[in-house]
């Protein structure tokens, strides 16, 4: 018999010698498929096989792997990690950016900016999952505390993002549809709405499945039912911004159907309005309406198109922050004018510095001491009893 052994990942039973061990593969190892089976080989001694390079005990894991499923989670992980570090380096730019110029302070960039911070932070945190945590096998096999409190930080971020994307549509509506609104009492509850919402939430979702050991595993990567806690808020939000979007477009609809009336003439929409209805439009991508499309995985396992979910999914959730950024920062009228605003004069500086001194004198006479001088065809600085100053005045090298 060869004795019962650990081997790091299982543990194995005792065995017959000249038989195999065969166990489930491990599902906390990413690329194996638990459906399929290692093994490990017990020789005529009694003794465990022991690989020939490194003369220790082997265990046989290279029947677990399915290498096409296998080159396709390697894809996706991909995806994600080009997708937040484009974001990432987007939304730190926007935020420096809205943060240089003090002229852009009003309620309105101060929400791109709290959704900039909300979106740059997850970000951060995802791609630490799939650098760090996800390919380390051992730290998702020993599943330590820090790992899960990682993984509980990152679905909060992940539900502010949503949040923040509602207080944007609130805050729109609010403006277009009630323009008479405390603004600075509608400022602290969109705060309280985008930061504090998500905390009951997940909460909840950490003490529900913190007291379920099954649900503990792997640093909580794996999907299990109490994602709803969380799926449902999130459905809700989006929802909400849909019935806010439909209204904000009704009523600039409206407006632009009736513009405004001078005299018995009917004027053109001003260029204000026109502005605010193609904002309006552009508010798709950034109120995370593309996810109603498709809210649910597809049931077959491994299909096409679980795939073609997969994929569409780490696209748009990779690079919703580099969206945001494109959208309320880097293609802002009002952010591109301040840019051009600073370039401007630091062109002009650097002409300016491109500039030297040349000294000339200039006679101050007393006006008839002038007239003399003209009549005698003669400069002023040729009178006889000139006192002529030195001045300094620009020339071009």
């Amino acid at each position: 018999m060869c004795p019962s052994i650990w081997d790091g990942w299982m543990c194995w039973p005792d065995t017959l010698a000249g038989t195999s061990a065969y166990q489930p593969c491990p599902k906390f190892v990413f690329g194996f498929d638990p459906m399929l089976s290692a093994h490990k080989d017990c020789l005529e001694n009694g003794s465990w096989f022991r690989h020939p390079e490194t003369g220790q005990a082997w265990s046989n894991y290279t029947t677990c792997i399915d290498y096409s499923d296998f080159q396709f989670k390697t894809l996706v992980i991909k995806i994600n990690e080009t997708g937040y570090l484009i974001s990432l380096v987007a939304l730190l730019l926007s935020l420096g950016i809205l943060s240089y110029f003090k002229s852009l302070r009003c309620t309105r960039i101060w929400l791109h900016m709290n959704l900039f911070a909300s979106f740059a932070i997850n970000s951060a945190l995802w791609l630490m999952f799939f650098t760090i945590i996800i390919p380390d096998v051992d730290l998702m096999r020993i599943n330590l505390m820090w790992c899960q409190v990682a993984h509980v930080i990152t679905q909060y971020f992940l539900l502010t993002n949503y949040c923040w994307m509602l207080c944007e549509g609130l805050y729109l509506h609010t403006v277009l549809v009630n323009a008479f609104g405390a603004e600075e009492r509608l400022v602290k509850w969109l705060y309280m709405l985008g930061w504090g919402m998500p905390l009951p939430i997940i909460v909840l979702y950490a003490l529900l499945r913190g007291m379920d050991v099954e649900a503990t595993q792997r640093c909580w990567m794996e999907e299990t039912p109490y994602n709803m806690v969380m799926t449902v808020p999130v459905c809700v939000f989006m929802i909400t911004n849909f019935f806010f979007l439909t209204n904000i477009v009704r009523v600039l609809w409206g407006k632009l159907r009736a513009g405004p009336q001078v005299g018995s003439h009917a004027e053109r929409p001003s260029r204000t309005l026109l502005q605010a209805t193609r904002a309006t439009l552009l508010l798709v991508p950034l109120l995370g309406l593309q996810y109603l499309v498709i809210p649910f995985r597809p049931d077959e396992k491994g299909g096409d198109l679980e795939r073609l979910y997969e994929i569409i999914s780490a696209i748009f959730a990779s690079f919703q922050g580099l969206a945001v950024a494109l959208l309320f920062c880097f293609c802002n009228g009002e952010v591109l004018a301040q840019m051009r605003r600073r370039m401007d004069f630091a062109f002009h500086r650097r002409r300016a510095n491109s500039y030297t001194a040349t000294t000339v004198s200039v006679r101050r006479l007393s006006s008839s001491a002038r007239r003399l001088a003209r009549k005698q065809g003669k400069s002023e600085c040729d009178v006889e009893s000139r006192q002529c100053e030195s001045i300094t005045i620009p020339a071009v090298v």
